[in-house]
């Protein structure tokens, strides 16, 4: 197996006495496609949380190519090369999809507070955005309002403000919640072109998506990983099964 791009080394969680996230390990090799599964209340937020740089890590040690962003600004972690989406659509509804995603490339140059140009004549930020607006399949909604759009169009622009970045790893949070089974298609054939040659770490709910799309699964299960295989390695696991899928595995 190669290089693990991100790893995770005896990761503890604890809201007071309360113990979230119990020690996991857990290694993500580049260019793979890995999803994190769990039921409700596993700990699958919190982790992200912790990756991102939203919550500290009581415990362990978070690893991006090898260097040490557990408890750095998410900003910071940005920077690194780790890009986040939340469950939660995070847009500007009142700036077109084009304004949206320029505002996230000028972010990755360091020009969110430039005042004193023209926005339209940064060259390099606008040809970024009409490739970003190219990869997520919104080139004739360039000029809508991001309220104007649908559901699964607002979940492909954050997709491609995530992408502004350039990151190396991306975190996607529940993608296809609250999509019908057309949007979900949709975006699962997205998810597929954009992340070649990247790699994703994804929570997923639906499990037809989780199992087409990845390389590899890792079952959380109160606060910990009980297993990670390949899909077919994780339906025929005897324990994950029982501690989660149930029949949906069946």
């Amino acid at each position: 197996m190669s290089t693990p791009v991100l790893s995770l080394h005896g990761v503890r969680k604890s809201f007071g006495p309360i113990e979230i996230i119990r020690g996991i390990e857990l290694d993500v090799v580049p260019g793979e496609r890995h999803a994190v599964i769990g039921p409700n209340g596993a700990g699958k937020s919190t982790l992200f949380h912790l990756i991102s740089g939203q919550f500290m890590p009581t415990a362990g040690e978070i690893l991006l190519e090898g260097l040490p962003i557990g408890g750095m600004p998410p900003h910071l972690v940005n920077r690194q090369g780790l890009a986040r989406s939340f469950q939660i659509t995070n847009i500007f509804p009142g700036l077109s999809v084009f304004e949206n995603l320029r505002l996230a490339v000028m972010r990755r140059f360091g020009l969110e507070f430039v005042f004193w140009r023209r926005a339209s004549r940064l060259r390099a930020v606008t040809h970024l955005v009409e490739e970003l607006l190219a990869q997520v399949r919104l080139e004739k909604r360039a000029n809508a309002l991001a309220s104007e759009l649908s559901y699964s169009e607002q979940r492909s622009l954050e997709i491609g403000m995530t992408l502004a970045s350039d990151p190396k790893v991306i975190l996607l949070d529940e993608p296809m919640a609250g999509m019908s089974h057309e949007e979900t298609e949709y975006t699962v054939g997205l998810i597929r072109e954009i992340t070649k040659g990247r790699t994703l770490l994804i929570v997923e709910h639906d499990m037809d998506v989780v199992f087409s799309l990845s390389d590899r699964i890792s079952v959380l299960v109160y606060g910990q990983i009980i297993a990670t295989g390949t899909p077919a390695e994780i339906r025929g696991n005897l324990a994950v099964r029982e501690a989660y899928l149930g029949e949906e595995a069946s």
